[in-house]
């Protein structure tokens, strides 16, 4: 499925083709990527696991958190875990170049998902977070989801692999993105 541009307005059809897949596949865990919570307010109630992977506390200034408490617990109580943790294809490579410039591997990888589209890069990316943390099980397919900015316009079947083998990820399937990048 292909949407014709990127962005929010693709949010309900993304989630609804990433929940038919997720039966037809019968696929148990979704990971989706939410700063906010509302993308992932939207999976409450689905019959699925839901890990929702937000920013790392800090995102957008010291100490500061984008998803607001109250989120996070309304979140928790139906069912929905959250994760704020550093994303997987920046970390230190970020600080490295945000202090001295230039270009490191995880930008360099980051930018080459990219060619598939910002929501392939950040499926990648949350899959591979959510299963560091251990949210998510091991070797097993799990739907991701996530987008161009705000809201979801991606979803990929993918069997994510921990950081120190990233490479071992796989995609399975894209679902659904944006065709005009």
């Amino acid at each position: 499925m292909h949407w014709d541009k990127k962005g929010p307005d693709n949010t309900d059809s993304t989630i609804r083709e990433a929940l038919k897949r997720a039966a037809e596949l019968n696929i148990e865990y979704l990971v989706v990527a939410s700063s906010t919570g509302a993308t992932a307010r939207q999976l409450t109630g689905c019959q699925r696991n839901v890990v929702c992977v937000s920013y790392h506390v800090g995102f957008d200034g010291p100490g500061i958190r984008r998803m607001s408490e109250d989120t996070e617990r309304e979140l928790n109580e139906s069912g929905i875990k959250v994760l704020f943790t550093t994303h997987l294809l920046a970390g230190v490579d970020r600080a490295i170049r945000n202090k001295f410039g230039g270009v490191y591997p995880a930008e360099i990888m980051a930018q080459t998902l990219r060619m598939f589209g910002q929501g392939v890069k950040v499926c990648v990316e949350v899959a591979g977070m959510a299963l560091d943390a251990g949210l998510i099980p091991y070797g097993k397919e799990v739907i991701a989801i996530g987008g161009s900015g705000k809201g979801a316009d991606t979803a990929a079947v993918i069997v994510p692999a921990h950081s120190n083998h990233f490479f071992d990820t796989k995609i399975k399937e894209i679902i659904c993105k944006p065709s005009n990048l």
